[in-house]
């Protein structure tokens, strides 16, 4: 189906309805405070979801697909309007950034050595590297180098 089709079988009522709802879609009008109030609660978003359902079923598509971004742009509108119930929560309860990094510095105190790691650092046996053996005996120990093993390599 063409557009001219869609835009042909478009009563007269139906044609200002559409313009109405292209004119809020360019236009940035600001939702009245009574308007947004409205939108914002759950009857109003149910109200708004019917309305969508009764364009689609009872009129042009065409007019229920354009009153799809009316929806959005009207509650995108409202929103900004009243200003939005969660964006006050969160600019209330959102600490600062210094009072961030005092709590991470509580959080993650200085790192200290447990009884068990001070224990295996002091007791764990060095490595030792055989030098020449003071006899000619021909005799040369091997040994061969444990990486990891001590804290000194």
């Amino acid at each position: 189906m063409k557009l001219s089709d869609f835009t042909n079988s478009l009563s007269p009522l139906e044609t200002s309805v559409l313009v109405l709802f292209v004119i809020y879609i360019i236009f940035p009008f600001k939702t009245p405070a009574f308007l947004a109030g409205a939108v914002n609660t759950p009857i109003g978003l149910i109200s708004v979801l019917i309305v969508t359902l009764y364009l689609f079923f009872y009129t042009n598509p065409l007019l229920g697909v354009v009153y799809i971004f009316v929806a959005y742009e009207l509650l995108r509108r409202s929103s900004l309007a009243v200003g939005g119930p969660s964006d006050s929560y969160i600019i209330q309860y959102t600490p600062s950034e210094s009072k961030r990094a005092q709590e991470m510095v509580q959080m993650n105190p200085d790192k200290t050595l447990s009884l068990e790691e001070t224990v295996i650092s002091t007791m764990a046996p060095a490595q030792t590297f055989y030098s020449e053996p003071e006899l000619d005996s021909g005799f040369k120990p091997v040994k061969e180098v444990v990486v990891g093993a001590s804290v000194y390599q």
